[in-house]
């Protein structure tokens, strides 16, 4: 078969668009399996969380009483839910601002020209290796009012020991604290891989024209790391949105409900108070929350390189 465009003519060989055919149902079929664990294990259950949110119902029973928005007009009105979000708007804010730059400033030190850089390394990425619940269990007794290393430093330097885990004023600074500590190392790791992979040609044209290593930093290290800065901010957000383990393992959302988050608030609704329904609509807000949030940041993205800018 041939066709004429413009000028040219192209010639399509019928065998050639049976092996693209072919081809094409040999790539779905390598794709399927992930396709069919995507949906089962991905797909359904969002979907099916959107479904349950509309339904009263306690989890165990078979019977569900279709309420449609009742849940989400409840949940709107509910402070414990404001106050769960603050404190999950906070935790974002700790994440992008404080975990990312300090795993950007750890994985400068261990490119930098110092001894000791795999001894460092070693330490550095040790939090993140440990599990979630012996981090909490180990900060619950670094924490303790009368026995724990922290308030003895505490005490050390003239003052009163502090019940960091107990008071409302101090609980989530404790935790804050901990998070930080245990996931600045995993962004550590993002930056070190961006930062293998910047070319030596871009430093050495650098020093050609007498750039300081604060300059190199400013017009060649930071501009590269950008879509990894992208990346590690979407990747603090959605985790943040969907923490759960540590604020559980250490206050269980106390005191008071000071270190409640929506994961702990979810979680409570759904397998303490038996409303399924209602931690479903918990749920949902919390992927909706997250999914705007990563839009907001993929267009600023195509803003940002469709303008040219650090680039």
């Amino acid at each position: 078969m041939k066709t004429a465009v413009g000028t040219n003519v192209i010639t399509i060989n019928p065998e050639q668009k049976k092996n693209k055919r072919k081809k094409g149902k040999t790539i779905l079929l390598f794709v399927l399996p992930a396709l069919l664990v995507y949906s089962v294990f991905i797909l359904y259950p969002i979907i099916a969380t959107f479904n349950y949110s509309m339904y009263n119902w306690n989890g165990v029973q078979a019977q569900k009483t279709f309420i449609g928005l009742a849940n989400y007009t409840a949940l709107f009105s509910d402070s414990t839910f404001w106050q769960a979000l603050q404190n999950n708007m906070l935790l974002v804010l700790v994440s992008v601002f404080v975990q990312i730059p300090l795993g950007l400033i750890m994985a400068l030190v261990l490119f930098s020209p110092i001894m000791g850089k795999k001894f460092l390394n070693v330490i550095f990425f040790l939090p993140y290796l440990m599990s979630t619940v012996a981090i909490g269990l180990l900060w619950i007794f670094m924490y303790d009012p009368i026995n724990g290393p922290v308030n003895q430093i505490v005490q050390l330097f003239g003052f009163s020991a502090i019940p960091w885990l107990a008071d409302k004023n101090t609980a989530m600074i404790a935790i804050l604290i901990v998070v930080i500590w245990q996931f600045s190392p995993f962004y550590m790791i993002l930056f070190k891989a961006a930062m293998v992979g910047i070319p030596d040609e871009l430093y050495e044209a650098a020093s050609i024209d007498g750039a300081s290593e604060l300059q190199k930093f400013f017009y060649v290290t930071l501009p590269a790391l950008i879509p990894t800065f992208v990346t590690s901010s979407i990747l603090a957000i959605v985790g943040s949105l969907k923490a759960f383990d540590i604020f559980y393992i250490m206050t269980g959302g106390g005191p008071g409900g000071a270190t409640e988050i929506l994961g702990t608030y979810m979680y409570k609704q759904g397998f303490i108070n038996f409303s399924m329904g209602y931690a479903s609509t918990i749920a949902a807000v919390m992927f909706l929350i997250a999914f705007a949030c990563v839009i907001i940041i993929q267009v600023l993205e195509h803003q940002r390189k469709k303008r040219g800018l650090f680039t």
